[in-house]
């Protein structure tokens, strides 16, 4: 195929004509990333919040997962595809694993940074250790949690564009269909709703993440406004 002379008006029409098929693959890679990322965020967090209770346990699990997300992606799901063969489920293991560390590391972080006179209320007031977590700590780590989330989200969809060398789906395969072929509007059809999906799943998470951060709502709602300041003037 001659790629010289390529308009966006082909690439349009590729898409127009192939909509039903690409829809497919659009929807196998955020099916892949979903169910990764939600098992990483169901054992990374019980495992940031035990690193907020022991010191021991938050250097074995952040050194496990960390070597974990040190590993090349295509290398690791190269050894789980020895284990478990072709298909889309080894991709969704290598996407937990790969994104454990963001999730658990932030959860850790956002644990310990509480300002310690919200701890000394709670226990004044009588709060159980369990109620300390769920309505004080929890809640003022969110801004945190959500931030490895984020980190986590970016880096598996990215990640999923690979899945095709270890019999995934995705968009990676129209992406690799494009290379075999040397077809350019099947590279970009492939690359551009990839990229898409990074940014906007960056833009949702991080706004997300700023409504979540109770410090600054809660210096917003008590900063007097103009009209106000006004007047006491």
């Amino acid at each position: 195929m001659e790629n010289e002379h390529l308009t966006f008006a082909d690439f349009l029409s590729y898409i127009s004509r192939n909509q039903g098929l690409l829809w497919e693959y659009f929807i196998q890679h955020i099916t892949m990333v979903v169910i990764g990322l939600g098992l990483a965020f169901i054992v990374g967090v019980p495992l940031g919040i035990l690193c907020s209770k022991s010191k021991w346990a938050a250097k074995i699990i952040l050194f496990i997962t960390n070597i974990l997300q040190v590993v090349p992606s295509l290398a690791m799901l190269v050894v789980l595809m020895l284990w478990m063969g072709l298909g889309t489920k080894t991709v969704m293991v290598g996407l937990f694993l790969y994104s454990l560390n963001p999730i658990a590391r932030n959860t850790y972080v956002g644990l310990k940074q509480v300002d310690p006179s919200y701890l000394e209320s709670g226990k004044g007031i009588g709060m159980s250790p369990f109620q300390m977590l769920v309505k004080v700590r929890f809640p003022l780590a969110l801004t945190y949690i959500l931030s490895g989330l984020r980190i986590a989200a970016v880096i598996a969809i990215g990640v999923v564009t690979i899945a095709p060398l270890v019999g995934g789906g995705g968009l990676g395969r129209e992406i690799y269909a494009g290379l075999n072929s040397n077809n350019s509007l099947r590279i970009f059809a492939g690359a551009i709703p990839a990229a898409v999906l990074a940014i906007v799943a960056d833009l949702v998470l991080g706004m997300l993440q700023r409504k979540m951060d109770l410090a600054k709502r809660k210096s917003a709602s008590a900063a007097p406004s103009p009209v106000k300041m006004q007047n006491i003037n």
